[in-house]
């Protein structure tokens, strides 16, 4: 059987703790990416924070100004999940892409990018913005094949940890890479 994946809103309560689980995986997958990436998430994403924010995912990312996009398998498994945050005005930011390793390879990826720059355009944003590791390659080609330009900080990064990132915007108000 061919996979698929299928690009979705979290809707139930159940769609909120898979949500939950695979952003405690990415969380994961971050501390044992190595050394660098440890470094990275330790200074945003420490783990009593981190779980607070887990409690308040759906009001940090709420609709019109936010999204919570999955990805589902032609199984029905939750594979990913995307999402996006209202910054104020028409700038809004990605936040928290990840795909499980098995569900990797498949075009998930590519149909969630494409899934979130449309509903940040249908959602009346004008800039979107996102940040990534400069170790993951994959990711930054991803991104920059949907029309994403690298760009400087947009908010406030410890300045040892800005060689580490890399920045990026798009203006969903052009069609590119879609």
């Amino acid at each position: 059987m061919t996979r698929r994946t299928f690009v979705r809103h979290a809707e139930s309560s159940d769609d909120l703790e898979a949500l939950r689980q695979l952003c405690w995986d990415y969380r994961d997958f971050l501390l044992s990416y190595g050394e660098e990436q440890r470094r990275i998430t330790e200074a945003f994403y420490q783990r009593d924070a981190y779980a607070a924010l887990m409690d308040n995912l759906t009001e940090k990312h709420a609709r019109p100004s936010g999204a919570i996009l999955l990805v589902e398998d032609n199984n029905g498994a939750v594979q990913g999940c995307g999402m996006i945050q209202g910054l104020g005005g028409t700038n809004a930011e990605i936040k928290r892409v990840f795909i499980r390793p098995e569900a990797r390879g498949a075009g998930a990826g590519r149909d969630l990018t494409r899934a979130l720059i449309s509903q940040a355009r249908a959602d009346g944003h004008t800039l979107l913005l996102l940040d990534t590791s400069r170790a993951f390659k994959a990711a930054r080609a991803l991104y920059e094949a949907h029309g994403f330009v690298e760009r400087g900080p947009y908010c406030p990064v410890p300045a040892d940890l800005i060689p580490l990132l890399r920045f990026y915007g798009l203006d969903v108000t052009k069609r590119d890479g879609l």
